[in-house]
């Protein structure tokens, strides 16, 4: 059993990791849950309860880090609470409208769009969407990061 969990871990670790970049798939929530589907394929052997706290305070991390990745980006580039909450959108639209180039697109657009909504220069528009750009991809960045974190401190801890 115990290969059978390790291997549905990983599965669950991939599609996690995939989530980190795509909307909408929730990543490390997904890592988490494939650690414990192992601890359940074997009895919770080497797994602790210290150990899935933890792993689950690393869930809350990414969270924020998502959420403060793109404020930041936007705010450091003068947008205000319109262009977080386009961009916010934009990722959702995004996808769905221009497939995996709105991943990238769509925060842009939707920053820029409600900037202009709030009656924001163009200019002013065009520079908090490239801040939620630089914001989403430093967010991805540092989430990759404890992402990987976790998925070591599991492979040490069934070691």
């Amino acid at each position: 059993m115990t290969v059978l969990g390790l291997i549905i871990a990983f599965l669950f670790f991939a599609a996690g990791l995939a989530g980190t970049i795509l909307p909408g798939i929730p990543g490390a929530p997904l890592i988490w849950l494939g650690m414990l589907l192992y601890g359940i394929f074997t009895g919770f052997s080497n797994l602790t309860v210290v150990f899935f706290i933890g792993q689950a305070l690393a869930v809350g991390l990414v969270f924020f880090i998502d959420y403060a990745a793109n404020a930041w980006g936007v705010r450091r580039y003068g947008g205000s609470r319109a262009a977080v909450l386009g961009g916010i959108a934009g990722v959702v639209l995004g996808i769905f409208t221009l497939g995996p180039l709105g991943i990238i697109f769509g925060p842009f657009l939707g920053a820029v769009a409600g900037e202009i909504i709030a009656q924001k220069p163009l200019s002013a528009a065009l520079r908090s969407g490239v801040g939620t750009i630089i914001g989403m991809i430093g967010g991805m960045a540092f989430k990759l990061v404890v992402q990987a974190g976790m998925i070591i401190w599991f492979i040490t801890a069934i070691r």
